[in-house]
């Protein structure tokens, strides 16, 4: 059936098409269909049916023409609004973004594009990547497919990737792009059931995607399994001359390191991470995930990483320092939102005008903390004692992956998803509070990925996090493929939109 198209893995419907079983016309067409149906999640913001159609023509073509094409051709993806695709809407969400249609292409797009991927269209998510929920959205929220057992409330799919998260978990694509500055890929992963990778710092170009924080975005993959977001990375992945930052090493065969074999490997259990107020739950599903690796082998061991009490302030005082120097472009002179002016409004009007009416509350708060801990008297007080903080969290890391730790195991987040709304009038550090266990792996440039592990008591979804060392990403990504293959989830929200 056509309807069931959509719910395919990517390596299904890779291997589907190389066996002449499936186009990937038929396969668009599908999604498209599945797209159009789901409006209610509010999960992509501008559709490209034309251009979809377009690119899953050439790839058909492409096959037909050599048996040698990528894994990717003619794959439907979706893509975060992040990332700037030529003459389509990039607006990362907001307001003093709209009407700007960039000239050119992102390099993680453009090779993705390159390897026959199709492009759905554009996914929603928290306006400048700055967001826990995808609440800060200049298209209103993105709504999380899951539901509570005992009530219809609308859900979070978490952030800044909710619509990323959203659209691979309701069906809408066979995977999507996210970006990771706190733990974007991750939260929403775990809050949706899938899979999300942040690589390494480095590993993947961040030319041509929305700066945030220079020093800790980082472009991923989020799909519905580990092979799955092994045949993305590996495209998404390589050196770029553009970016200064992209490391010029070699990209493994992320695919062929899945064996599922960890017997022998040093997986570490951090205890900071065990912190107060941790539901029953997420501590009883850390601990089968321990014996799951356990039982596959893996020698467990207890580690400390004794800075990770400083994390969060560290992370909430570079972030906006970064957000605020990297937002100052936005100004209304050169592209996108520009106020209205009044009788004798110079060009000082026009950037305070445009600025507050661009600028959605949760960017305006950020830029502003920003502004203040890079300011005159308060640089060193701040900014540069996060930034010792930051070397000393980084060599905690270090100290361990030197004592032979392969990768660490903890919670990926400290709850299930919560409704959309439920923190709207908390102070904002409690929504902070939810990249507790994400913020240290962008602190200190490391590999992490959120798999699915196990349900609530209210049926919603739980995910464990694995961090590996740095540019280890095979052998990260196989450990976690034998802790999917013991955790064998495979549950799916109940269809309701």
């Amino acid at each position: 059936m056509m309807s069931d198209l959509p719910k395919m893995k990517i390596a299904e419907a890779r291997d589907a098409m190389r066996r002449g079983e499936l186009t990937s016309v038929e396969l668009t067409e599908a999604c498209l269909g599945a797209i159009d149906a789901a409006d209610a999640l509010n999960a992509f913001v501008h559709k490209t049916p034309e251009i979809a159609l377009d690119q899953a023509r050439q790839a058909d073509e492409r096959r037909k023409a050599s048996e040698e094409a990528p894994a990717l051709n003619g794959i439907p993806l979706g893509v975060k609004d992040l990332f700037c695709t030529r003459g389509v809407p990039s607006q990362a969400a907001s307001k003093i973004l709209d009407g700007f249609r960039p000239e050119y292409e992102s390099t993680v797009t453009r090779q993705l594009f390159d390897n026959g991927a199709v492009m759905l269209g554009k996914l929603n998510m928290d306006e400048f990547a700055m967001g826990s929920s995808n609440e800060t959205s200049t298209y209103g929220n993105a709504v999380n497919p899951w539901r509570r057992r005992q009530d219809d409330a609308a859900l979070t799919p978490g952030g800044s990737s909710g619509g990323s998260a959203a659209a691979v978990a309701a069906d809408l694509c066979l995977g999507a792009t996210g970006t990771d500055t706190g733990g974007s890929i991750r939260q929403p992963a775990a809050f949706t059931g899938i899979t999300g990778i942040k690589p390494t710092y480095g590993r993947c170009s961040r030319w041509g995607i929305v700066a945030f924080a220079s020093s800790l975005d980082q472009a991923g993959p989020m799909a519905r399994d580990v092979r799955d977001a092994a045949i993305l990375l590996q495209a998404m992945c390589g050196h770029d001359p553009l970016d200064s930052t992209s490391a010029d090493l070699p990209v493994p065969d992320f695919e062929a390191a899945l064996t599922g074999d960890i017997r022998g490997k040093t997986i570490g259990i951090p205890r900071e991470y065990h912190m107060d107020g941790i539901p029953d739950e997420i501590e009883a599903l850390w601990a089968q995930g321990r014996q799951m690796l356990a039982d596959a082998g893996a020698k467990i061991v207890d580690i400390s990483l004794p800075h990770t009490k400083y994390a969060l302030p560290t992370y909430y005082v570079i972030a906006p320092a970064e957000a605020s120097s990297n937002l100052a472009r936005y100004d209304g002179v050169r592209f996108g939102h520009r106020a209205k002016l009044a009788q004798g409004d110079g060009i000082t009007e026009m950037y305070e005008k445009t600025r507050a009416e661009g600028f959605g509350n949760e960017v305006k708060r950020r830029v502003m903390i920003g502004t203040y801990v890079l300011s005159a008297g308060f640089y060193d007080a701040y900014y540069n004692r996060a930034r010792k903080v930051r070397a000393l969290i980084k060599r905690d890391f270090d100290e361990v992956f030197a004592q032979g730790v392969d990768a660490i195991l903890t919670p990926a987040t400290p709850s299930a998803a919560f409704g959309l709304g439920e923190m709207a009038d908390a102070d904002p550090v409690q929504m902070y509070l939810n990249d507790v266990f994400t913020v240290t792996v962008n602190l200190a440039g490391l590999p992490g990925i959120a798999v699915p592990a196990g349900l609530d008591g209210q049926g919603l979804p739980l995910g464990l996090q694995l961090i590996g060392r740095p540019w280890e990403e095979a052998d990260l990504l196989n450990t976690a493929y034998a802790l999917e293959r013991a955790a064998q989830f495979v549950e799916k929200p109940a269809r309701w939109w």
